[in-house]
């Protein structure tokens, strides 16, 4: 498996729980240790430097131990849930959970904070425009990306979820190696390779 060894102050802030600012604030102090990329004025932060970091402040480092990143898969169809869960757990890069419902939903997005909602368009409860709204509405889950699977085709739903946040649509049925793929490429994991 694949870790980051070296991450950037966007995702080191979402690994601390903290604003991005903050994280530059204590880079440019000298309290976070790192470098900045040759010839330009990127920072980047090296994963031993920020886990002593995060030790120093009392931050829990289970995130940046497993490495793994939170999905949150929203489907009302089990079996496509425990075939999502199942693959995205035999790779070992992620740590899921899984909604039947917008409602299940929202209350795991708060709680979890996911860094990625696989979001089925159509819900029982509300559908997933509605969720990618809520979602992009809050301040706090910025960072979240989130891919919309559904069996619909029309063009300008598509382009209604893009707008209404969805980072990424896939076309059910679809094969899990291509979900894995845009997932990483999202989350800008590094995709291992064969």
């Amino acid at each position: 498996m694949a870790i980051k060894t070296v991450f950037t102050t966007g995702e080191a802030a979402k690994i601390c729980k903290v604003s991005q600012q903050t994280i530059i604030r204590c880079f440019d102090s000298g309290q976070l240790k790192g470098f900045r990329v040759p010839g330009s004025k990127f920072r980047r932060i090296p994963r031993e430097q920020l886990f002593s970091f995060m030790r120093d402040n009392g931050i829990p480092t289970d995130a940046i131990e497993s490495g793994r990143r939170r999905v949150l898969v929203v489907d009302d169809d089990p079996n496509l849930v425990e075939l999502i869960t199942a693959v995205l757990d035999d790779d070992g890069r992620f740590d899921t959970r899984s909604a039947n419902n917008g409602f299940e939903a929202g209350m795991m997005v708060k709680e979890y904070r996911p860094d990625l909602i696989v979001l089925d368009v159509m819900l029982p409860d509300i559908n997933g425009k509605e969720v990618c709204l809520r979602v992009r509405n809050d301040s706090t889950l910025d960072n979240v990306k989130i891919i919309c699977i559904s069996g619909m085709v029309e063009r300008d739903k598509i382009n209604e979820l893009r707008v209404a946040g969805a980072n990424d649509f896939l076309q059910k049925p679809f094969d899990t190696d291509i979900l894995i793929d845009r997932m990483c490429r999202l989350l800008e994991v590094e995709t291992i390779a064969a």
